[in-house]
């Protein structure tokens, strides 16, 4: 399974990226690491007991443009559950594209339950194998609101470069 090193100015994660059971997430997630689209990218929305997420908004809270959003493909068995990986998108299910969120609890409640705007679910596509911990210590720092978002960290935490390590 191949792994990515998300450095971040609060220190490194690694993850597990599950190329079987989310070919399309993980292809999706590699292709903005290869070139370089994370890296400057703030982890935007922390909140306490729940996820912390990353991967679309720069400083000052503006939208980094990315490209076409990927099928949902929560239906593939993974679950919301502590350490792991999904795309974040919005009200319709297929519009995920490149802001990803790490799960701080088990979050069953986001999990796929049918193919319907209610039950279509998060779509999990790796986990966390280094650095929960550092994980963790973002779900404890201040947040505020800015630009019309919640959730906001008082002060910024950058990710400063992500790394494809092929198995």
């Amino acid at each position: 399974m191949p792994k990515v090193i998300i450095e971040t100015t609060m220190g490194n994660i690694t993850v597990e990226l599950d190329a079987d059971k989310a070919p399309v997430g993980t292809e999706n997630f590699i292709h903005y690491v290869m070139d370089g689209f994370f890296n400057g990218t703030l982890f935007h929305r922390i909140i306490p007991n729940f996820m912390v997420q990353g991967g679309g908004m720069l400083p000052g809270m503006e939208d980094k443009p990315s490209g076409e959003p990927i099928e949902n493909e929560a239906d593939n068995g993974l679950k919301n559950e502590r350490g792991t990986l999904a795309y974040a998108r919005t009200m319709d299910p297929h519009s995920a594209t490149t802001q990803f969120f790490i799960n701080l609890k088990d979050n069953s409640f986001l999990d796929h339950t049918g193919k319907d705007t209610q039950g279509w679910g998060y779509a999990v596509f790796g986990k966390v194998v280094d650095g929960m911990d550092v994980v963790d210590a973002m779900a404890k720092v201040e947040t505020t609101s800015r630009r019309g978002h919640q959730d906001v960290p008082v002060e910024d935490i950058l990710i400063t470069k992500t790394t494809l390590i092929e198995d």
